[in-house]
C-alpha cells in the first residue's frame, strides 16, 4: 500500500469518526527472511499486510482500537468502537490535544525500491558467500538474511498529515567450529551495499581464532566491546531518557538534568537522519522528531517527549511519541554514539592486557536506576596481550553499570549499525577499563 492509499484510508476514516479529537495510524510491512543452518536454507518466511489504529478523544478520555479489515462496515465499526471506549475510559484533565503537525522530509536514501522488491533469488545470493565461507573455514553456519519494505502514514483531526516509506536489509551469521564460535552482522536501507562475503570472513576468523579457547580468571578486567556488543549493552540504557522514566524516578538522571554523569568523551544524540541508519522524521503523533543531544560531552542535556509529557513536564515537544496506547512512555528511537579519534586497531594495540568481546546475550537488569546489567560474552571472546589478540578465551559472565563503564573508556573512530528485534543503534566500539566479570564458563 503507497503513502497515496494509506493518507485516503486515513482521511476516511477521519471522516467516519463522531470523537471530539480523532487519530488515524495507517502501517504497512512487507518483510521476508530466509533462514538457514548447516549451509542449508531450511525456511523462507514472509508477511504482508496493512493495519489501522484508530485513536478517539472524546471528553479528555482515550479510546484505541486497531484492525485490519477494509470493507465498510469494518472501518465504520472501528472508528465507532474507539469511539465507544474513550467514553467509558477514565477522564485524564492533563491529556492535551492532538498536535498539528509540521512537515518533515525524510532522509533520501530510506527507501531502496531494489531492497522493497528483493526476492528469495536475491536473499539466497547472500546466502552463497556464507555457505562458501563456512565450507572454506571448517566450520558449519546458522543465521538468517532478511529484507523488508514498510510505510507509516499519520494524520489527526488537528490537521496532521505524515508518511514515510523505508526499506531494511540484514544478515546474521554464527561460524561454529569444533570448539568455537565467530559471528557477524550487517545492516543497510539498501540491500545492494550488504557485504555478505565480508561478515562471513569475518565470523570465519573469529570462530578460527577462538580455536581451543583459555580459561581466565574473572574480575576486573580492560575490555575492548565490538560494536555489536557495545549495542546490546546500550540498549539499556536508551528507556532512561525518557520523559515518563525522568518524571517517575527509575531514570539514572531524575535528580536533574545538566549533570556530568559520564566521561567528557562520550557523546549520545538521537538522529534519525544518521547516514548509518535513516529512520522516520516524525514520530506516531505525526509530530516531527527533533535531532537532539541526549548526552553532550559526558553531561546529561534532555529527555525526549511526546505531546503528552510535554504538557505535563512544561517541556517542548520533542516528537518522541509511540503508539498509543503504551506503557512505556516517549523513547529514542535512532541513537547514536559519537566516535572517538582511534581506531579498532589502535585501541586494541594499546592494551597490555585485556579482553575483545565481539557480543554479549542474555542480558538482564539488576538495578534499574544504577543501570546495572549481568549478562554473558558469546560467539567471539579473545584475549589481548601487548597489543595483540592472541587467543580465544571461554565465555564469562559480567554485572557491570553501564554508568561506571562510561565514565572511564574510549571510543573508536570507526561507527557501526548494530540491530536486534527491539532496538537499532549506531555505536562506535569502545575500551572500558575496570569491566566486572563474576565467574567463569565452561565453554
Amino acid at each position: 500500500m503507497n503513502d497515496l492509499e494509506r493518507e485516503r484510508l486515513a482521511r476516511e476514516l477521519l471522516e467516519r469518526s463522531t470523537a471530539d479529537e480523532t487519530e488515524v495510524l495507517v502501517a504497512f510491512s512487507d518483510a521476508a527472511l530466509t533462514r538457514f543452518t548447516h549451509e542449508v536454507s531450511n525456511q523462507n518466511v514472509a508477511t504482508r499486510g496493512v493495519e489501522v489504529s484508530v485513536r478517539a478523544i472524546v471528553d479528555r478520555r482515550t479510546g484505541v482500537v486497531r484492525g485490519n479489515a477494509f470493507d465498510m462496515l469494518s472501518l465504520q465499526q472501528l472508528v465507532d468502537r474507539a469511539a465507544a471506549l474513550a467514553r467509558l475510559a477514565p477522564e485524564d484533565p492533563l491529556l492535551p490535544r492532538l498536535p498539528a503537525g509540521k512537515p518533515a522530509a525524510p532522509s533520501p536514501t530510506a527507501f531502496v525500491a531494489s531492497t522493497a522488491d528483493a526476492t528469495p533469488q536475491r536473499r539466497a545470493e547472500l546466502c552463497e558467500p556464507l555457505f562458501s565461507a563456512a565450507e572454506g573455514g571448517g566450520c558449519w553456519c546458522a543465521g538468517y538474511v532478511s529484507t523488508s519494505s514498510f510505510g507509516i502514514t499519520i494524520a489527526n483531526t488537528s490537521g496532521a498529515l505524515s508518511s514515510f516509506d523505508g526499506t531494511d536489509a540484514a544478515v546474521n551469521v554464527k561460524m561454529v567450529g569444533r570448539d568455537s564460535s565467530g559471528w557477524g552482522e550487517a545492516h543497510a536501507t539498501d540491500v545492494g551495499t550488504v557485504d555478505a562475503a565480508a561478515v562471513a570472513r569475518r565470523a570465519v576468523e573469529k570462530a578460527t581464532l577462538g580455536t581451543a579457547p583459555r580459561s581466565v580468571e574473572p574480575g576486573a578486567w580492560s575490555v575492548i566491546l565490538e560494536p555489536a556488543a557495545f549495542g546490546e549493552m546500550l540498549a539499556y540504557l536508551t528507556s532512561h531518557f525518557s520523559a515518563q522514566s525522568y518524571e517517575e524516578g527509575s531514570s539514572f538522571f531524575s535528580d536533574g538534568l545538566g549533570r556530568s554523569y559520564f566521561g567528557d568523551n562520550v557523546t549520545i544524540r538521537d538522529d534519525w537522519s544518521h547516514c548509518l541508519a535513516p529512520g522516520i522524521p516524525f514520530d506516531y503523533e505525526g509530530y516531527p522528531t527533533q535531532r537532539l543531544a541526549l548526552v553532550e560531552n559526558g553531561v546529561v542535556r534532555n529527555v525526549v517527549t511526546d505531546s503528552y509529557y510535554a504538557k505535563r513536564l512544561h517541556r517542548e515537544n520533542t516528537g518522541h511519541a509511540l503508539p498509543a496506547p503504551n506503557s512505556y512512555g516517549p523513547q529514542p528511537l535512532h541513537v547514536v554514539v559519537a566516535p572517538g579519534t582511534r581506531s579498532l586497531a589502535e585501541l586494541i594495540a594499546s592494551t597490555e592486557r585485556g579482553l575483545l568481546v565481539t557480543r554479549f546475550w542474555y542480558i538482564r537488569t539488576v538495578d534499574l536506576k544504577k543501570a546495572i546489567i549481568t549478562g554473558m560474552t558469546r560467539d567471539g571472546t579473545f584475549l589481548i596481550e601487548d597489543g595483540r589478540v592472541t587467543s580465544g578465551v571461554r565465555n564469562l559472565r559480567f554485572n557491570q553499570s553501564i554508568l561506571e563503564a562510561l565514565r572511564s573508556c574510549e571510543l573508536s573512530r570507526e561507527q557501526a549499525r548494530t540491530a536486534s528485534y527491539s532496538y537499532s543503534l549506531v555505536v562506535p566500539a569502545v575500551k572500558i577499563d575496570g569491566f566486572n566479570f563474576t565467574s567463569a564458563t565452561e565453554f
